[in-house]
């Protein structure tokens, strides 16, 4: 059966979602210390930067929930918006508030940029993978109802009770395995890149194609006309990440036609 609540130890309750992002975290800057051997650098920046792209990327998951999900909410009773444990996190919000804050140490560092996004990606798409585990056992994040072999009852919705007993798409576990998928192809290019930045650019392509397709299966308030919010950025990402992708690569034909 899900449950929004894993277990409890008398007054104290451990939650699914923040069980599975705390696992997150931490095999996360697991795998990213082991990277960072193959590219000699320190265990110590490595756990540095961890805790700066954490706090980054809680607030930019924050802001953007505030700002473009519920602004009128959170104008009427704006200590609301630290009341985090409520729900109200987006991943496109802290993947944004991470990059600017990772970009922010590494230029106070004078650490290279390219190669420790290189670094990041994989434990990202882990991550990724890991907390929409618990975003299903949540019951958040789901899909929109289907009578397919696919769907699945939510006996909670949002960490509540859930009555109408509709069978939905488990989005979810779409992403999750998205995730788990990506993690396993951006560790096979990891040694085998041909210019820094490929992986993390690879993984901001890939990841936003798969995320603008999850989006059509996932119940999704916020929409522009037939676009919902996470396929808009997802299509910019891809834009952008795309000219970042062929600016770089053209350095690498140029060293080979010399």
């Amino acid at each position: 059966m899900l449950l929004p609540v894993l277990f409890e130890f008398g007054p104290l309750s451990v939650y699914a979602w923040g069980f599975a992002l705390s696992l997150a975290i931490i095999l996360g800057t697991f795998v990213a210390m082991r990277l960072a051997r193959d590219i000699n650098v320190d265990s110590d920046r490595i756990l540095d930067l961890a805790i700066v792209l954490v706090i980054g990327g809680v607030v930019g998951a924050r802001l953007f929930y505030v700002f473009v999900y519920d602004p009128a909410r959170f104008m009427e009773n704006p200590l609301e918006i630290f009341a985090i444990w409520r729900g109200g996190l987006v991943y496109y919000g802290a993947f944004i508030g991470g990059l600017a804050a990772g970009i922010l140490y590494v230029m106070v560092k004078k650490l290279p940029f390219w190669p420790l996004a290189d670094l990041v990606a994989p434990p990202l798409a882990l991550g990724y993978g890991i907390v929409r585990i618990g975003c299903f056992m949540n019951g958040c994040c789901y899909g929109h109802e289907t009578e397919s072999f696919l769907g699945v009852i939510f006996p909670y919705l949002e960490g509540a009770p859930c009555i109408d007993g509709a069978a939905r798409y488990p989005t979810q576990l779409f992403s999750s395995a998205l995730g788990f998928t990506l993690f396993a192809l951006l560790l096979y290019l990891w040694k085998r890149k041909k210019f820094d930045g490929q992986v993390f650019l690879i993984f901001l392509i890939t990841y936003s194609a798969g995320r603008f397709v999850v989006e059509h299966f996932r119940e999704n308030l916020m929409i522009f006309g037939n676009i919902t919010v996470s396929q808009l950025v997802s299509a910019v990402i891809i834009v952008v990440a795309g000219i970042l992708y062929r600016y770089r690569s053209r350095g690498v034909k140029r060293e080979h036609r010399m």
